[in-house]
């Protein structure tokens, strides 16, 4: 399939072609570990990325690459590489481009588990991210210095829906000659296409809204294609010598490629963050109704937050597809399809409002997930966000007095109605 094929047809046909074996037109679940090598010179060829092919299902499996061709059509990459989680695809988006000493800038508005894998996990590797509001590109520059590797943010952000000016920091970042990783789980590649606005890696958690039926975890790296690796002596991994294959130099080698066949031949080798084949099945069984169920979850959500914005027990909405919202005109701008269905509501009454209205809810899912098919709901602050001081809660819009809810493609009248007798025993 090519780029000038239109989104709906894309969604269905990218990656996939009948199985040559038996001519099966949906993709078959490759359950093998392995694959026979057609002789010694064929499996050298391999070991030497001398050939493409498949070795090992670490590495590479039939049903988790015609998802990677899939996930990277749809967002202009020239390739992805899909992972365990959404967790691991932003480990596996960094580990080419990190070292001890190493730090990015990353945005205040990130989902609480991303703030704690950046604040603790990442340490552990010598790495440290520095967290700037991305509305202040003057204070994104001063973060920035000779040991920043990237600059990282969501395109709309875990959990209040707050969306970023995409175009602007990569623009900002061209400048110091680092790389722009978004996070685009939350908006799909149907509402928002980062690679157009300059971003040079995106990441998914593919257990969201590209699944869209909460029954796997999965993660995807799409690369541009568009950075030159080689531009200076930052990023090592990809453009000096490679001691594992014989002092290869991935971007001389691979050229646009080169994040891609990395990311395969050292970060799956090494780290092991597979895909599991079933999983890659439902993701590709999930993507073929993307464009359907996102323009329904928008609308629905649109219709939800103008109501409960004239709710008198609700303090505020922050959903940027609303025009009181003060991202409205750059969702307008930037997201032209809607601002997702992902947004956060805070009630009079804080903390213990919160805990009736999500305990009264009888359609909305109490769960730790978004982007279902099902409505959810959940209270950052004593979950998802729990791990957070009160001051990052707050830059996150996870305060105690909010719940984010996941507007899923159910009746909207049906989810009106619980959502107002839930508000009705929240008090407030």
């Amino acid at each position: 399939m090519t780029q000038s094929h239109g989104f709906d047809t894309l969604q269905i046909h990218a990656g996939t072609r009948p199985d040559p074996a038996t001519g099966a037109r949906q993709t078959p679940i490759y359950q093998t570990t392995a694959y026979v090598f057609r002789d010694a010179d064929h499996a050298a060829a391999l070991f030497n990325l001398q050939e493409v092919g498949y070795i090992y299902s670490r590495l590479t499996n039939p049903t988790v690459a015609a998802l990677q061709e899939r996930v990277a059509t749809l967002e202009g990459g020239v390739g992805a590489v899909c992972c365990s989680s959404g967790h691991a695809a932003q480990i596996m988006a960094l580990f080419p481009l990190m070292g001890p000493g190493r730090n990015i800038v990353a945005s205040t508005r990130l989902y609480g588990g991303t703030v704690t894998q950046f604040t603790q996990t990442i340490r552990r590797f010598g790495w440290s991210a520095k967290f700037v509001d991305t509305d202040d590109l003057a204070a994104v520059e001063a973060a920035i210095d000779g040991d920043t590797r990237a600059l990282f943010c969501e395109s709309i952000a875990n959990p209040g829906g707050y969306v970023t000016d995409i175009p602007a920091l990569a623009e900002l970042a061209d400048r110091h000659g680092i790389p722009v990783i978004v996070d685009n789980t939350s908006a799909t590649p149907w509402l928002c296409r980062p690679i157009e606005m300059g971003a040079t890696l995106v990441v998914h958690s593919l257990t969201k809204y590209m699944t869209g039926n909460g029954t796997v975890t999965g993660g995807a790296i799409v690369d541009s294609g568009k950075f030159d690796w080689s531009a200076s002596d930052k990023f090592p991994s990809l453009s000096a010598p490679e001691p594992a294959y014989h002092g290869l130099k991935f971007h001389e080698t691979f050229g646009n490629l080169a994040f891609t066949f990395h990311s395969i031949a050292v970060g799956l080798r090494d780290l092991g963050m597979t895909l599991n084949p079933q999983a890659a099945h439902y993701t590709l069984l999930g993507i073929e109704t993307l464009s359907l169920r996102m323009e329904r979850h928008v609308a629905n959500a649109i219709r939800i937050a103008e109501w409960l914005e004239k709710h008198p027990r609700v303090e505020a909405v922050t959903y940027a597809g609303l025009p009181t919202s003060p991202w409205y005109d750059r969702a307008k701008r930037l997201y032209p399809r809607g601002a997702g269905a992902l947004f956060t509501v805070a009630l009079k009454g804080g903390y213990d409002a919160c805990v009736r209205f999500v305990d009264a809810l009888e359609l909305f899912s109490h769960v730790a997930n978004l982007g279902d098919t099902r409505s959810l709901v959940i209270h950052s602050a004593s979950t998802t966000h729990r791990q957070l001081t009160p001051e990052q809660q707050k830059a996150a819009g996870a305060a105690p007095n909010v719940v984010r809810l996941s507007i899923g493609i159910e009746d909207a009248n049906d989810l009106i109605a619980d959502l107002d007798q839930a508000l009705g025993k929240a008090g407030g």
